[in-house]
């Protein structure tokens, strides 16, 4: 982990970050979002019906390569809880374009959820801002140890399959969901960041005006759609 992140309660921030999680009904988003933002579970929370949100506002601090503290950022996230099942997937669908992360979310108890996994990951690769998105694979109710169906080496070798982080979180206990989460900002960050920042590729008549980093207008949404490497809308600098 390349950054350090705290909770803040109010204020200014400087980017809306979305983050959506996905995958079959019952595999616990809704528990593992309640989990991370109000450090709490629910255990009778009903089947979401379409889609929600939970917000959290955290600090963001980034650690360079070098071991020394990098740029710090206060984030507003906003976690969009889309529902499993079929008849909402058009739905849901539609709400992949407008996310800069996803934690795409199985049950460990549920072979078949774990199964599923790629058929969501063939969703996300049709339906989100580039072919390529920030995805961090959960493993959801590792407390559930005696009800175990997946075990951890399948879901270690499908995510580095994706090339992608892999958690094993309970949303009962908080094992794990703090964890899961800030790597998927941090991933997000480093995107955006690397977006914002990039340098002007020079021309070859020597006129390098970058289309890519522009200065910053103060408090303004920017929106910064490089090659490869795009914000969604509705991402970034808070107005």
């Amino acid at each position: 982990m390349f950054c350090t992140v705290s909770t803040m309660t109010d204020g200014d921030y400087d980017y809306l970050i979305k983050l959506l999680a996905l995958g079959d009904s019952g595999v616990g988003k809704t528990t593992f979002l309640y989990r991370y933002t109000d450090n709490k579970f629910n255990p009778k929370f009903i089947t979401t019906v379409g889609i929600d949100f939970r917000e959290k506002r955290v600090v963001y601090t980034a650690t360079n390569s070098n071991g020394t503290t990098g740029k710090t950022f206060k984030v507003h996230l906003q976690l969009w809880d889309t529902a499993g099942q079929e008849r909402f997937r058009s739905l849901t669908t539609a709400f992949f374009r407008d996310a800069m992360g996803f934690l795409l979310m199985f049950d460990l108890t549920s072979q078949q959820s774990f199964l599923n996994v790629r058929n969501w990951m063939s969703q996300l690769q049709a339906n989100a801002y580039c072919e390529n998105p920030d995805i961090v694979l959960v493993g959801n109710k590792a407390d559930l140890a005696d009800q175990r169906e997946v075990q951890e080496k399948q879901a270690k070798e499908l995510a580095d399959k994706y090339g992608i982080p892999y958690f094993e979180t309970s949303a009962a206990t908080g094992s794990e969901v703090d964890k899961a989460v800030i790597t998927l900002l941090d991933l997000v960050m480093k995107r955006m960041e690397q977006c914002v920042d990039k340098p002007a590729q020079e021309a070859p008549n020597g006129d390098g005006a970058s289309k890519l980093a522009a200065p910053r207008p103060a408090r303004k949404m920017r929106t910064v759609q490089p090659e490869n490497c795009k914000i969604p809308p509705g991402n970034g600098i808070s107005p």
